[in-house]
């Protein structure tokens, strides 16, 4: 029975490795709707699944397949577009194209450049 057991348990980790879609969540800076539809387009590109960012929470979630794109690829378009992410700061002449309503920089106390 032992042996079985052994035998399953190696059977779904060897399955669970084959996956390559990952789900995970960070932080992006924004404040309002048009922030949300910018960075959520930016991540409308092959691979990702789902992009949804929170005005509330500044958190990003994503599902995307590790084979076609990664997450630091994902982080680099929400940069591009001048939001920026935990790892990724947006150029400040992208930055400061967005809307006013969009500045998070000088109304984000929190936020660490």
């Amino acid at each position: 029975m032992k042996f079985i057991i052994a035998i399953i348990s190696s059977l779904f980790m060897w399955i669970q490795g084959l996956q390559t879609t990952i789900k995970t969540e960070f932080k992006v800076y924004g404040n309002c709707t048009e922030c949300k539809e910018r960075i959520e387009l930016a991540c409308d590109v092959k691979g990702i699944q789902v992009a949804n960012w929170n005005i509330d929470t500044k958190r990003m979630f994503v599902k995307f397949d590790t084979d076609k794109i990664s997450l630091d690829s994902i982080h680099a378009l929400i940069a591009a577009v001048g939001h920026d992410t935990d790892l990724k700061k947006a150029a400040d002449s992208t930055y400061i194209k967005l809307p006013n309503c969009c500045l998070y920089r000088d109304h984000d106390n929190t936020h660490h450049d």
